[in-house]
This record gives structure tokens, C-alpha cells and sequence, in this order.
């Protein structure tokens, strides 16, 4: 029988990943029921044919490209293990920044622990920023909102399973169903891949919904959307906060600006790459 080692060594045939180590290290946990630690401890450990038949038939996938966290149904983000489907896009580590954002401007604004603090999560997916929020600030009030049923579903799902109460999630298109509605704080994680970039055609995303990954105008059309249709729901001195592509950080500081943002700024990512933008609602 094949060890826990002998699988691992398989990592070679996965030329497409970036991390076919790791890959085969979520695949492993999850078909054995252990941690990374385990398999690091008991590298010769020999892998039962069921388990083994379970694992080859998800090597197999994998080296058609199908996403890690589609073949196991979870990925885990902020510390929080969520549930993922074909349904919505998988969460990125690169979000988390986001989130990270979002709680300093909540701080910032409000303190803490203040009472009353309002956010809005568009295009909620998974749920994965509106739960990472909640995690951390249980007395926010986070509305999330996603256009497609399934994804409201999905989130719901996550929201339960993981016992926020205080998060409120519904179907909207943008803001469509959020009518006379405001918050202080509005983020989000729109689509914003140019229809045209080739990598489309490689990698995850090819198995991921187009719906929660492209928009027209290069990628830009969504967010000049939400930059338009967030005055309408920001209180006086609230913020808006996008994740973008690398390359988009001038575009979105001027679609900010020219929609009145103020102290509009573009933070990076973990690799140094401009990846959000920020801007402050000012009433007239």
C-alpha cells in the first residue's frame, strides 16, 4: 500500500499549480480526517485502498485543474472554514487585506466596540468578508447581498454554521433591494477581470462563475457602478473600499475622485501590488 510520503511525491505531476505540495496536503487531510501536522509526523504511514481509490480519483481532478477547494467543498479564510461550490468565486488570502482595511476604518471611525456601526458587503459569494467581519466585531451591524440566489444561499449556510446572528444576508442586484438604506462602511469584491485577459482561460478561474469575475470598460464597469450608487447609501463621512486588480489602482483612485470621493487611497497586497482603493463620503 502507498504511504502518506508516496503520495505526497506525486506533487510532480501537478505542473499547472503554483503549490502542488500543498495541494496534495489539503487532499491528504481531507480524505484522512488529519491536520498537516499529522502527515509531517507520520510520513510512512500506510493509506487504506478506500482512502487511496478516494484520493486517486481527486489526484485525477486536480490534474485536470479542477480548484483545490472545489474537490474538498471548503476553503478556509480569516480562520473561518467555509463552505465553497461552483456557485461563487473562492476566497483569496489576497482579501484578506481587505478585511483587514475595514476593520482599521471601522476603528478609526467608530471605535471597536461601538454600538450601531453599519456595513455593507456587495456581492457577499461565500459570505467570506460580511463573516470575517462579524468574526471580529460581533456588534456591527453587516448586511451582505449577493444578485444570484445560489450565492445568497451558499452565504446563508456559512452564516449559520458558523452562529452570526448579527449578519443579515439577502439578494439584491448592488443595491437594488437596500432602498433608502445607509451604512458607514461599504466594501466590496466585484468583479473586475477585463473579458479579454487570456488568463481566463487558465488556472482556477476556469472553473469558477465568469458572473464573479469579469465586467466591461476593462474590468472597470462594476466599480464605477458601486463608486455611483454608494453615495446614495454612505452616511456623512463613510467609507467605500474596493478590492481591485494589480493594475487598476490609477484607474479606481480617478473614477473615486470623479464621483467625490475624498482621501481617496490605494493600499497593497500581500505581494506589494496595488489592490484596494478607499474613498470618504462627504454630504454636500
Amino acid at each position: 500500500m502507498a504511504t502518506v510520503k508516496d503520495n505526497l511525491l506525486r506533487a510532480v505531476e501537478l505542473q499547472h499549480s503554483d503549490s502542488p505540495r500543498l495541494d496534495l496536503e489539503v487532499l491528504l487531510c481531507h480524505i484522512l480526517g488529519k491536520s498537516r501536522a499529522w502527515l509531517y509526523t507520520w510520513p510512512e504511514h500506510e493509506v487504506n485502498p478506500d482512502q487511496q481509490a478516494r484520493f486517486d480519483a481527486l489526484f485525477k481532478r486536480r490534474l485536470q485543474g479542477e480548484p483545490v477547494a472545489h474537490l474538498t467543498g471548503s476553503r478556509e479564510f480569516w480562520s473561518l472554514p467555509l463552505k465553497v461550490n461552483r456557485t461563487t468565486l473562492i476566497p483569496r488570502p489576497d482579501t484578506e487585506v481587505l478585511v483587514e482595511v475595514a476593520l482599521a476604518l471601522g476603528e478609526s471611525s467608530a471605535g471597536p466596540q461601538k454600538q450601531g456601526f453599519s456595513v455593507l458587503d456587495l456581492g457577499t459569494g461565500t459570505g467570506a468578508i460580511a463573516l470575517a467581519l462579524a468574526s471580529e466585531q460581533p456588534h456591527w451591524q453587516i448586511t451582505a447581498v449577493d444578485r444570484m440566489p445560489a450565492a445568497v444561499a451558499l452565504a446563508e449556510e456559512n452564516r449559520a454554521a458558523l452562529g452570526f446572528d448579527g449578519v443579515h444576508i439577502l439578494q439584491s442586484d448592488w443595491f437594488e433591494a437596500l432602498r433608502g438604506e445607509r451604512f458607514n462602511l461599504i466594501v466590496s469584491n466585484p468583479p473586475y477581470i477585463d473579458p479579454k485577459d487570456p488568463h481566463l482561460r487558465e488556472g482556477d478561474v476556469r472553473f469558477e462563475p465568469l458572473s464573479a469575475l469579469v465586467a466591461e470598460e476593462r474590468g472597470l464597469a462594476d466599480i464605477r457602478m458601486i463608486a455611483d450608487g454608494a453615495r446614495a447609501h454612505l452616511n456623512d463621512g463613510g467609507w467605500l473600499l474596493v478590492e481591485h486588480g494589480w493594475d487598476q489602482g490609477k484607474g479606481v483612485r480617478e473614477l473615486f475622485s470623479g464621483c467625490g470621493y475624498t482621501a481617496v487611497e490605494t493600499r497593497l497586497d500581500y505581494a506589494g501590488r496595488e489592490r484596494l482603493t478607499m474613498g470618504r463620503f462627504q454630504a454636500d
